[in-house]
């Protein structure tokens, strides 16, 4: 049976990587591979800091959240494309496709306001080392997690209830590997003024002013670190800022290549190409960049599997 004949009308095309079948065991693969270190590692994480007090800290109560974001965030992508790619069966309902889109939209715009929150964390304990305790207490702390997730929840919920208004009368086949918006957006016969509005609006809040967080908080993190005597300071801070840098450059960076720009000058290879670092490789990357790289995380993962060994001998 052919792709093109595998959708009914309450049915949406996956077309994602069906164009090339020739690479798709290499694609598979690969990606089970990146899942797998996905979620394993991002676990280990959670794990790492729930079983060692040392850990329960502002900071890595930030980064025991963005791993289970990220862990929900590669369940909510990945499966589907190795399920599509394993049965060569690319259909997905019109409501599991919504139900897809609401998740990557809630989990993407997590992401960001707890970059903003980890970097804003990072900048009280380096600027302002005296006052941390009292800035970054545990009420606080759980009020930004708590005001992160309501307000990732919101800004998505609209927008999935705009695009379920929608009528898609032309071809169903959606040229990406999971429903996006933006691909979704060329299929519609609807009218898309009011939708595309309310996207840009909420480019702001969800978008603009966590990067801008980010950017302040290092900013002012440089001009500190710039200011200590001590050689080995300085590189140990600037390396912490660089590898937390590099992760918010791949996210962002991706993002804005894809969805801040018009819908009519959307291309799907590069919407692909961008998708598949902000939705699988970052994810993977980030229990190394921000916790392996981290001694305190390194002690705490040997804890972790010393106790395991012990508790079974």
């Amino acid at each position: 049976m052919g792709v093109e004949n595998q959708t009914s009308i309450s049915d949406f095309l996956l077309l994602g990587f069906s164009q090339h079948p020739e690479q798709q065991p290499l694609l598979f693969g690969l990606f089970l591979a990146v899942y797998l270190v996905t979620v394993l590692g991002n676990l280990l994480i959670i794990l790492a800091i729930s079983s060692d007090t040392r850990l329960h800290t502002p900071m890595y109560f930030f980064l025991a959240n963005l791993s289970f974001t990220d862990t929900c965030f590669s369940c909510t992508i990945i499966p589907k494309v190795l399920l599509n790619i394993h049965t060569q069966h690319y259909t997905i309902s019109h409501t599991g496709c919504l139900v897809q889109m609401f998740f990557f939209m809630e989990l993407t715009i997590l992401d960001d306001f707890l970059l903003a929150v980890m970097a804003y964390d990072r900048y009280v304990a380096i600027c302002l080392p005296l006052h941390y305790t009292t800035i970054m207490g545990p009420q606080r702390c759980l009020r930004l997690v708590a005001a992160s997730w309501l307000s990732s929840h919101l800004l998505a919920f609209s927008l999935c209830l705009l695009m379920s208004q929608f009528s898609f009368c032309a071809s169903h086949a959606i040229p990406h590997f999971f429903c996006d918006l933006l691909p979704l957006l060329k299929l519609t016969c609807s009218d898309t003024h009011i939708f595309q509005v309310t996207m840009l609006t909420e480019a702001v809040p969800s978008g603009l002013i966590p990067l801008t967080c980010v950017l302040m908080s290092y900013a002012h993190i440089i001009l500190t670190v710039l200011r200590i005597p001590s050689p080995g300071g300085k590189h140990k801070v600037f390396s912490t800022c660089g590898s937390h840098l590099t992760v918010v450059t791949l996210f962002y960076g991706t993002l804005f290549l894809v969805y801040f720009q018009p819908s009519s000058s959307y291309s799907a290879d590069t919407g692909m190409a961008a998708s598949v670092v902000y939705t699988m490789v970052t994810p993977m990357l980030n229990p190394f960049i921000y916790s392996l790289r981290n001694s305190d995380m390194k002690g705490a993962l040997c804890r972790f599997f010393g106790r395991g060994k012990y508790s079974t001998q």
